[in-house]
Order: C-alpha cells, then sequence, then structure tokens
C-alpha cells in the first residue's frame, strides 16, 4: 500500500500559476504510475493528467494541455503538477492517484487539495 499527501493549493488570480506535489510513502514510489484528478463542485471527479513509472511519458486531458506539466522525482519520492495559465474553471480538489494499470482507475487516492482560481 502506498499513501499520498498532496500539498500546494491555494488561492491565485486568473492567468497565475501554482504547483502542487504530492508525497508518498510506504511501498516503493517508482512501483507505480501516478496520475491527477480533479473534482469541481457539484461535478464527477475527471482525469487531468498521468505519467508512467519513469517520467518518460506524460498524459494529458484536452482542458489542460499546453497549461499543465506533470513530473516526478522517484528519488524524493514526489509527484508534481505544474499549472500555468489558470481559469476559474481549473478551480477544484486536486487528488494524486496511485496507479498500477489503468490510468483511469487508480488504487490509492491522496485526500485532495483545494484551488481556487478567481477571475
Amino acid at each position: 500500500q502506498v499513501q499520498l499527501v498532496e500539498s500546494g493549493g491555494g488561492l491565485v488570480q486568473a492567468g497565475g500559476s501554482l504547483r502542487l506535489s504530492c508525497a508518498a510513502s510506504g511501498r516503493p514510489f517508482s512501483r507505480y504510475k501516478m496520475a491527477w484528478f480533479r473534482q469541481a463542485p457539484g461535478k464527477e471527479r475527471e482525469f487531468v493528467s498521468a505519467c508512467s513509472r519513469s517520467g518518460d511519458s506524460t498524459y494529458y486531458a484536452d482542458s489542460v494541455k499546453g497549461r499543465f506539466t506533470i513530473s516526478r522525482d522517484n528519488a524524493k519520492n514526489t509527484l508534481y503538477l505544474q499549472m500555468n495559465n489558470l481559469k476559474p474553471e481549473d478551480t477544484a480538489v486536486y487528488y494524486c492517484a496511485a496507479v498500477v494499470r489503468d490510468y483511469k482507475i487508480p488504487d490509492y487516492w491522496g485526500q485532495g487539495t483545494q484551488v481556487t482560481v478567481s477571475s
């Protein structure tokens, strides 16, 4: 089992940037593919981005492509999400997830961190 703790959320104006972090503990971090999801008020949780175990392969939802960058540091057991040019519609709770097989079906979740983008 792996434990995940997100940080880095907050309030930012539209056009601004934030970097989310996800610290992992427990089983070896490099064993898992990793992903970010988000859930806005009144909406279902949605996929944002994912990366392979090495971080060499990355995937993005169309809504964030070109603005968000996922990365990982396996030596530090940490996943990141750099978010630039933020929009009010990016407002959501962002969740880190560890994946064994299918990126869309994570096996472990963090508790989430709130990101609020004001217009």
